[in-house]
């Protein structure tokens, strides 16, 4: 006598696995949504040798000059958690002083509000620290 194997259950944990995994990418892709509506960075810039302190608002994505700088903010993130706030930013610099092609950024990584120097922004002129994320 031939047995058949039972394939409904193999079947039914299939489906259910695949409904599982629709579900949680739904609420990865919502949690993303949430920090693409955040459109712009502010920014202070001390100028060392005139010790001017300078606000600069930047919108994600776009470069904008300030005197020696070239500087774009890819992304922008406000932390969850309203215990412990931190600010992140992807930043990138460039100082169109500098002749040599093969050094394109002089800064091109995240930043932190509350421990610029986990990341630091090493300029001999400027110093750059991120204060906000907004809309």
């Amino acid at each position: 006598m031939l047995q058949k194997k039972n394939t409904q259950p193999g079947i039914v944990r299939l489906i259910f696995v695949v409904i599982f995994f629709l579900y949680f990418q739904k609420f990865s892709i919502s949690s993303e949504n949430v920090n693409e509506i955040l459109h712009s960075v502010e920014i202070k810039i001390l100028d060392k040798v005139n010790s001017q302190n300078s606000t600069l608002k930047l919108k994600i994505g776009v470069e904008q000059q300030y005197k020696n700088l070239i500087i774009k903010a890819l992304k922008c993130q406000n932390s969850k958690f309203d215990d412990d706030p931190e600010i992140i930013a992807y930043l990138q610099v460039k100082d169109i002083t500098i002749a040599d092609k093969d050094k394109v950024y002089i800064f091109n990584d995240w930043t932190f509000a509350s421990s610029p120097t986990i990341k630091p922004f090493d300029h001999p002129i400027y110093d750059i620290w991120l204060t906000k994320c907004s809309n």
